[in-house]
């Protein structure tokens, strides 16, 4: 419930700031198979939700949901570790950038597994991963997300053999997560931005917000980092996990 109180106090600014990339869904529709049915567990404001398919939402926060447009799926208000659906409801069962969030993220997968008839896809965050420029400015930032996101392997202790894919992402990226601005650093000194971005939206240092300024200004950002403005595409961690599921909805 302390990440349901949360996003009721920061989701405000969601619908403006967390944008799908049409470039990342289309490889999380596209990991969605011919499922024709999914759950969306964590679904915020609809982000990623495939279209032309039959589509549950589950979403504890009021904030999120009354963000949602009338045309979105319908939502249920629950949390991933109480799904209130029948075993194998539905042909597949996704989540994005939400794990890292639940009280108890072992419960939650479990309960994807078990609602489940095809796969369970997930979009999320490796915490060994190497870290990008980010971890210069925001050290404490990027050390929490490290504990509160689980590793590859720890997932697979739940959802068995896994396949994985590096997201990259794209150096304008619509969605406003804590990587999508990596080619555009003075992003992260607009308020409005970091509200959108859990890991920051409770207030980031002055300190750091003021050294990360300075360096913009005085051109060390770029003498230290610049090299990642030549890419229109970097990995920073992001993957994209797919687990299958068979009929007894145990993924294997």
């Amino acid at each position: 419930m302390e990440a349901t109180r949360k996003y009721d106090r920061i989701g405000a600014g969601y619908l403006l700031r967390r944008r799908p990339d049409p470039r990342i869904a289309a490889m999380i529709w596209d990991a969605l198979g011919d499922a024709e049915s999914t759950v969306n567990v964590g679904a915020g404001t609809g982000s990623y939700e495939p279209l032309g398919r039959s589509v549950v939402a589950v979403e504890p926060a009021i904030a999120m949901i009354r963000q949602r447009s009338p045309f979105a799926a319908p939502t249920v208000r629950a949390t991933a570790e109480a799904l209130p659906f029948p075993d194998a409801s539905f042909g597949a069962a996704m989540a994005v950038l939400t794990i890292h969030h639940w009280s108890d993220w072992r419960a939650g997968l479990r309960e994807l597994v078990r609602v489940s008839r095809r796969r369970v896809v997930l979009f999320t965050w490796d915490p060994r991963s190497e870290s990008s420029w980010l971890s210069d400015y925001f050290p404490s930032v990027i050390d929490a997300d490290r504990l509160r996101f689980p590793s590859l392997a720890a997932l697979q202790e739940i959802l068995g053999e896994t396949e994985v894919t590096p997201i990259r992402i794209p150096h304008d990226c619509t969605d406003g997560f804590m990587g999508a601005y990596w080619r555009r650093p003075s992003a992260y000194l607009d308020p409005g931005v970091r509200s959108a971005i859990s890991s920051l939206a409770d207030g980031e240092s002055s300190v750091a917000l003021a050294k990360l300024a300075d360096d913009l200004n005085t051109g060390a950002w770029e003498r230290r980092h610049g090299q990642v403005l030549k890419h229109k595409e970097i990995d920073l961690g992001y993957r994209l996990v797919v687990a299958a599921c068979s009929r007894t909805s145990r993924c294997t």
